[in-house]
């Protein structure tokens, strides 16, 4: 296991070179810069805001929450990932899926964090969060996209072999990854227009390409590359392999 491991390791490292390489929109990890830059602009003093799907992992910290006097709702399937969040971040949590859900129409800002591709019906969840705003309030969306190779492999193949590889070589997404996912309608142009069907208006898109998946097999890894590159060019910002939309409900 220790050769293993020791190999895919250096595989990673070779990737991470080669992306020095690639112009800059190629190497930005989508996670990580919509969370650290896009979203903090909408974090406003005493809102109230809904977190979707973040279970145990919620995006607003116990320091956020008390410099910036928020109220957390936090919503997920799963009442035992509710229960694991760290104590006293959510003011409140509902377990409850949010393609069912009818909020109150009382927050300021939804965060919903590589969510919607783990929903049967993405239309639905649409409505469950506009549900939560109130006129004007924002939803800020990660969303990695059904266009991406690493997403139309993964409803190819059954579930449990998924996460077996998936575990085997990042055993670090163990507590992470491994929920099931379809992909409805998740790519930017059709949520984009299930957005604006409901009167969200997008005050901003951010778009990706960049992820690890293919990182433990440099000859694999530069296989997608040249992939995703080529599809860049044909398709533009739909060959993102991840993309981030921030709206805001008109009406």
């Amino acid at each position: 296991m220790h050769v293993f491991r020791s190999l895919i390791n250096s595989q990673i490292k070779i990737c991470n070179k080669f992306d020095l390489l690639l112009p800059a929109k190629f190497r930005i990890d989508g996670y990580r810069d919509f969370s650290r830059s896009i979203i903090p602009k909408y974090l406003q003093e005493k809102s109230i805001i809904y977190d979707i799907g973040g279970g145990k992992n919620p995006y607003i910290t116990a320091e956020m929450k008390a410099t910036r006097n928020c109220s957390i709702t936090g919503i997920d399937i799963d009442k035992n990932e509710l229960n694991l969040a760290p104590e006293g971040i959510y003011n409140r949590a509902v377990a409850s899926d949010i393609t069912k859900y009818e909020g109150n129409g009382d927050g300021d800002l939804v965060i919903c964090l590589a969510l919607l591709e783990h929903v049967e019906n993405v239309e639905s969840a649409m409505k469950g969060i506009a549900s939560c705003l109130k006129i004007n309030g924002k939803a800020c969306l990660f969303v990695p996209s059904k266009n991406a190779l690493f997403a139309r492999i993964n409803t190819m193949l059954p579930e449990g072999f998924k996460k077996q590889i998936l575990y085997s070589i990042f055993p670090g997404t163990r507590k992470l990854h491994g929920f099931p996912a379809y992909y409805d309608r998740c790519t930017p142009h059709e949520i984009k227009q299930i957005a604006r069907s409901m009167g969200f208006v997008v005050l901003e898109e951010k778009y990706y390409y960049k992820s690890t998946y293919f990182s433990f097999f440099f000859p694999l890894y530069l296989l997608w590359r040249l992939h995703l590159y080529l599809f860049n060019l044909i398709a533009g910002d739909e060959a993102a392999e991840t993309f981030g939309l921030v709206l805001r409900k008109s009406n």
